[in-house]
């Protein structure tokens, strides 16, 4: 359901473009945080603690203005910095104080303070701006997508250059407060937590706020005409879930989906604990695209997801990733597998749950309906590489993973880390070593051979049933044909939830 939106290549070529600059014993931020899949995201040599943005769009013109205020802390003396940005901007001040500013590269935005900023110290920088966020175009392309009434941003693993300055990388989490004022009539959804509505002069202005660190991936703005619903958890949590009004065929299967998304949260929260965030929902926009995304506390959905009937697997999956993704999120892009195997895998225990095939069962169809000579088998989960990134292996052979660890650790242990894992790395990154560490440490058991065959070792590994007995070089069995086994009953749902894509567009989620 994710796709990718910008080529290394072209991030790369990006970097060339950028001069550094220095001052007297404090020198130029990095253009890039460090990633080697997309080696101009995010920046290096600051911080961003919380964004304020202050924005105003017309739906018919497509123009966005915004003002944008960003708290960051120097973390090394800083003559000059980078955001990662494209719209057009007019204006930056930093400590109240206008500084110089360029365009450089693809999307890459150089303050320059007038005064350097020493280490360690915090600083306010206010950004100005307008522009038509479909217009600003990255190998072609554009990330924001326009409604007929209206344009949505919701992207992976880069949107906010399309619609807000920032260091644009999972590394680099911060709080929220955005503000948008749209036409009468018209509604701005957003992360978190309506705070205020207000109208004046033919605008209202909308006012969300996400109080728990959040990647500016995951930060998301939907304009247009929506059909509302709102309720409250049992443990008080306010959802809220939207539907563009147009959405024709699929506007009931959406919502016979999307309205259990407290059902399944509640659900998840017995599997992967605590929910971790302040509000809960989803929205379904009247988008060409076929993908979904977990934008924090209120996932994406293309109404294509929903164009074979109701689908409760891909809310299931958006919403494990608000634990496996959202608020533990990737150190780096390679280590995508940490959020979407572990989402695949909640599509297989919810299957289970429901009576429709147990994630042995799954694990043993998706194992048997791909040959040795598959090309899916020669894609690493651990470490896809950036073309592979949204890769079906990433997703079905990291879910086999998990159900091979679990056969190996046994469910106690298995759903004990599960639970643990994202409620002791609340809000923080993490890599796929982290985790092999943490399985290890949590089943006192050697792991690191289980991870290296199933995440590491291009080809088609042994996998047989927990209960089978081991073939005489140690190795457990084959698991039988798929022409030998009756196919899961919920195999199709969650297949479509992966099978429904853009073509022409980096790849599916």
């Amino acid at each position: 359901m994710h796709r990718k939106v910008i080529a290394p290549s072209v991030l790369a070529a990006s970097l060339l473009l950028v001069i550094p600059a220095s001052a007297a014993g404090s020198a130029a931020g990095a253009p890039g945080i460090g990633d080697p899949y997309y080696p101009a995201s995010g920046n290096g040599g600051y911080d961003v603690s919380h964004y304020d943005l202050r924005l105003k769009y017309q739906p018919k013109t497509d123009l966005l203005e915004g003002t944008a205020t960003l708290l960051a802390t120097a973390r090394t003396d800083l003559s000059r910095f980078n955001l990662d940005f494209g719209l057009k901007v007019s204006e930056v001040r930093v400590n109240g104080a206008k500084a110089k500013f360029a365009a450089s590269g693809v999307h890459e935005l150089e303050v320059t303070p007038a005064r350097p900023l020493p280490r360690n110290t915090q600083a306010t920088v206010v950004v100005k701006y307008a522009g038509k966020p479909s217009e600003f175009k990255v190998d072609g392309w554009s990330a924001w997508q326009r409604t007929p009434d209206g344009g949505v941003a919701a992207q992976e693993p880069e949107a906010a250059a399309w619609w807000f300055p920032g260091n644009d990388h999972p590394l680099d989490k911060a709080t929220f407060d955005v503000s948008v004022s749209v036409p009468d009539g018209t509604q701005a959804i957003s992360n978190g937590v309506l705070q205020s509505q207000t109208s004046r002069l033919g605008w209202t202005r909308y006012h969300w706020r996400s109080n728990r660190p959040q990647a500016t991936y995951l930060a998301t703005l939907a304009v247009g005409r929506f059909d509302i619903t709102t309720d409250r958890t049992a443990n008080g949590l306010p959802v809220l879930n939207a539907y563009s009004k147009d959405l024709g065929d699929n506007a009931g299967a959406a919502r016979a989906s999307v309205e259990r998304t407290a059902e399944i949260a509640e659900w998840l929260e017995g599997v992967f604990g605590p929910y971790p965030f302040n509000a809960l929902g989803g929205y379904v926009p009247n988008v060409p695209s076929g993908f979904a995304l977990e934008t924090q506390t209120r996932p994406f959905y293309s109404p294509r997801q929903f164009a074979n009937g109701a689908n409760t697997s891909v809310v299931v999956h958006e919403l494990a990733h608000q634990w496996y993704g959202d608020s533990v999120s990737v150190a780096g892009w390679r280590d995508i597998w940490i959020n979407e195997g572990f989402a695949r895998y909640s599509q297989w225990l919810w299957s289970e749950k429901e009576g429709e095939g147990t994630a042995q069962e799954l694990a043993e169809w998706t194992y048997a309906v791909r040959p040795a000579e598959d090309p899916f088998w020669q894609v690493k989960p651990g470490d896809p590489g950036p073309d592979n990134q949204f890769h079906a292996a990433v997703y079905d052979r990291g879910a086999i993973a998990l159900q091979a660890l679990r056969n190996e650790i046994g469910d106690e242990a298995f759903f004990r880390i599960l639970k643990r894992w994202p409620t002791e790395r609340a809000h923080g990154n993490a890599n796929v070593s982290d985790f092999v560490r943490y399985a290890e440490q949590a089943s006192g058991k050697p792991l690191a051979a289980l991870f290296d065959t199933w995440l590491y070792t291009p080809g088609k590994p042994a996998f047989g049933t927990p209960s089978a007995a081991a073939t005489k070089d140690g190795r457990a069995p084959q698991a039988a044909p798929a022409a030998e086994r009756a196919e899961p009953k919920s195999w199709k749902k969650i297949t479509a939830t992966n099978g429904v894509h853009d073509t022409g567009h980096g790849h599916k989620h």
